[in-house]
């Protein structure tokens, strides 16, 4: 049995040891991107009530983040075709990694944890012809890029973690110019949604219906039962068509059109993606609207503010979301609540943070 004066060491010890968990940086409840009105550029910690509980500045644009899931670190993605992810250390600002694409590589914007934190999956394009990959770093060994995977698809956005640790990708199915994102295939696209298994094989591959091929798959949310998803329309903006989309099971990708009179509320484009407690939010900056469906896609609600995007669930119930204003905002079908107001104009995603320890 230890005595009396080893268990004081022992307890001075783990005093004075750091604490690497979330806890350290403030326990924020999601990270976003934001410019300020000086035209800097920072990644934010949000608590819960709204407000910033630490800021770190960034070189340019953010897209958006991901947060590791029990060590207070975050790799902030600069705005695509992107050159930079950032691994900051949450607790006391440092930048400890620059991470780098390979050579005529960009980064897409996205990445996405595994659930032990031990590797950081990256969604990446080459840069000529936009064939997707997902690239793979070790994160116990400083985030050293150890491997690469096909993303089986063309401008892969967002990639989400799954359940069993395979990866969803959304191929968005456009190929643009490197020099100036200048779209090259409006004509020929073929989105998809491609699971792939934890070595990196392909599980499935679903594309829309050819109708909807011109609907870029863009971001996701997990569901209980299936993957959510948010399309951005590239033909014409005179056509109503639909922006969520849901894939479950082996099923066909099934689309949901808006409800009778909020055709065009979005404009052709949604921004973002979330869910919880039996309901899928979408955005959409360009509509200055967020629509708010049950499980089945059904409309419950439409919300009206300028330049709304970034979602996220909101411990409780609803939805946290954030928009150019610098506002941030409870959601929910009966309306929006505000939470707070800062003096920046967020980036278009608000990134939850699946806080294991700490």
């Amino acid at each position: 049995m230890a005595d009396r004066r080893t268990l004081l060491k022992g307890l001075v010890a783990a005093a004075v040891l750091p604490v690497r968990g979330w806890a350290a940086a403030g326990a924020p409840d999601w990270v976003a991107a934001a410019r300020a009105a000086d035209g800097s550029y920072s990644l934010h910690g949000i608590d819960a009530a709204g407000g910033i509980v630490f800021s770190v500045p960034m070189p340019d644009r953010g897209h958006a983040a991901a947060a590791h899931p029990y060590r207070a670190e975050a790799v902030a993605f600069a705005r695509r075709p992107g050159l930079f992810g950032l691994v900051i250390d949450c607790r006391s600002g440092d930048v400890i990694r620059r991470l780098s694409p390979p050579e005529a590589r960009h980064f897409n914007g996205h990445g996405a944890f595994s659930a032990d934190g031990a590797l950081l999956y990256t969604s990446e394009v080459v840069a000529e012809g936009s064939a997707g990959r997902v690239g793979i770093w070790d994160v116990k060994a400083g985030y050293r890029r150890v491997g690469e995977w096909d993303s089986f698809g063309i401008g892969p956005h967002e990639l989400r973690l799954l359940p069993d640790g395979g990866i969803v990708v959304a191929n968005g199915g456009i190929e643009t110019d490197p020099a100036d994102r200048t779209k090259l295939n409006l004509d020929r696209m073929r989105p998809n949604l491609a699971i792939l298994d934890t070595g990196g094989g392909l599980v499935s591959r679903r594309e829309l219906p050819s109708g909807l091929a011109q609907n870029s798959i863009r971001h996701l949310a997990l569901l209980p039962d299936g993957v959510g998803f948010a399309m951005q329309w590239q033909g014409s903006e005179g056509e109503a068509v639909p922006l969520l989309g849901i894939a479950r099971g082996d099923s066909a990708l099934q689309a949901y059109a808006p409800a009778p009179g909020q055709e065009y509320a979005m404009r052709g484009y949604a921004g973002s993606i979330a869910a919880t407690g039996g309901m899928i939010a979408l955005t959409s900056p360009r509509g200055g609207v967020a629509m708010i469906h049950d499980a089945d896609g059904g409309h419950l609600a439409t919300l009206n503010r300028a330049d709304i995007c970034g979602a996220a669930a909101r411990d409780g119930s609803g939805f946290a979301l954030t928009d150019g204003g610098g506002a941030i905002w409870a959601a929910d079908p009966d309306g929006l609540t505000l939470l707070a107001r800062h003096d920046l104009s967020w980036d278009n995603h608000l990134v939850r943070i699946s806080k294991l320890t700490g």
